[in-house]
């Protein structure tokens, strides 16, 4: 098994699939340099033949994008896929990715139709565009509540037609780690073919399971993970790509190598942040405002003694500023004492606690603490 991980990127289809997220053509192209810059593998860069713009949107990616595959998105229909081959036709290595519905409930209530048509219709989408293209994947749309048992007959029949990357979707944010990764396991121990293709993750956060069903499905075998920067996506979002590559460069028993450059990650966030006007939530891991920000008295007296007694990563790994001291009324001295030194006061013990008794009496009125109110606080006890 390759020792290698893929990172596909869909922040510009699943992402920009977000209400108000939408992103018109220049910005697309820049965010898509961007992510090649980063590393991305896989750049999804949008469903060509849902409008237009998108069409246009992927077919200048396709023409400028040279060190990452570009991939456009398809349903199972011979339309969808020539018109995506056609925005594609200048990629230097284009991927479509193509797929149906393959859970009792897709099969049966969605598309009213029978298992056997399923494949049916998988198979030829995937002979169609793999002789338009030199990389089809197929996605198993719910693949996540898909019977194991059938799912593995539709990745061995998709494989012999084809596709060479099969995407296993977690598409409702359902499963626990432990059925994803057992899900994955399954398919890698079962399908007679699967050493002739590779398998992709591809979870969706509605249970806040994405990056953990993910890990647990690169664990098992997957050796292609689907995300997006920040977590963007549809309804409570995808898998998130920062998290992915830090959890992989911190726990180095998962033996797999990458190309993303991880001290982009911050600006990445900010950019896409920017363009698809999306806050990032204060406590969101790796990039989050707080995500190094500390304000416990006794986290603050392990960090200014040792970094590492608090954070797992350094800032520097990820292109953040540093670690953040924040004074509350939840402060100890040790904090007060760093902040001092900031500001030019060299404080004695008698004067530190002093300038304490005052401060934690100013941090229960005032919700920010600035340098103003510091140097007043630090003036009087001098004085």
């Amino acid at each position: 098994m390759s020792d290698k991980l893929h990172f596909f990127d869909t922040t510009l289809r699943d992402g920009e699939q977000v209400p108000g997220c939408q992103l018109d053509i220049p910005e697309k192209l820049l965010i898509a340099k961007e992510l090649e810059l980063l590393g991305v593998d896989i750049i999804e860069a949008g469903f060509p033949v849902s409008s237009p713009g998108d069409f246009k949107a992927v077919e200048l990616i396709a023409q400028s994008i040279k060190n990452s595959t570009v991939c456009g998105l398809t349903r199972a229909v011979e339309n969808d896929i020539t018109v995506a081959a056609e925005a594609l036709k200048d990629a230097v290595n284009g991927r479509i990715h193509t797929g149906i519905g393959t859970s009792e409930s897709h099969v049966k209530d969605k598309l009213k139709t029978t298992q056997e048509d399923v494949i049916e219709r998988g198979v030829k989408a995937v002979k169609f565009a793999r002789n338009l293209v030199p990389e089809v994947e197929f996605y198993a749309e719910d693949a996540g509540r898909t019977e194991n048992e059938y799912l593995a007959r539709v990745t061995e029949a998709m494989i012999d037609a084809g596709a060479t990357i099969i995407n296993i979707p977690d598409t409702t944010g359902y499963c626990l780690p432990h059925q994803y990764a057992a899900k994955i396991a399954y398919l890698m121990n079962n399908v007679p073919n699967m050493d002739k293709a590779i398998l992709s993750t591809h979870c969706h956060n509605d249970l806040g399971l994405a990056t953990a069903n993910s890990i647990a499905g690169v664990i098992a075998g997957a050796r292609q993970v689907e995300c997006t920067i920040n977590g963007i996506g549809e309804r409570a979002g995808n898998t998130s790509l920062e998290e992915i590559a830090m959890i992989l460069k911190q726990h180095k028993e998962i033996e797999l190598t990458h190309r993303i450059d991880s001290k982009m990650l911050t600006s990445m966030s900010k950019l896409i942040e920017e363009k698809m006007r999306m806050p990032v939530q204060p406590n969101k891991a790796i990039v989050g405002s707080n995500a190094f920000a500390h304000s416990s008295g006794i986290h603050q007296d392990g960090v200014l003694k040792n970094r590492e007694t608090y954070e797992i990563i350094d800032p520097a790994e990820v292109g953040a500023l540093g670690s953040e001291i924040v004074l509350t009324a939840r402060s100890g001295r040790a904090a007060l004492n760093f902040h001092a030194k900031k500001l030019g006061y060299n404080l004695s013990v008698e004067d530190l606690n002093d300038a304490y008794e005052r401060f934690v009496e100013v941090a229960d009125k005032v919700r920010n603490i600035e340098d103003e109110h510091l140097i007043d606080l630090f003036e009087k006890v001098e004085a």
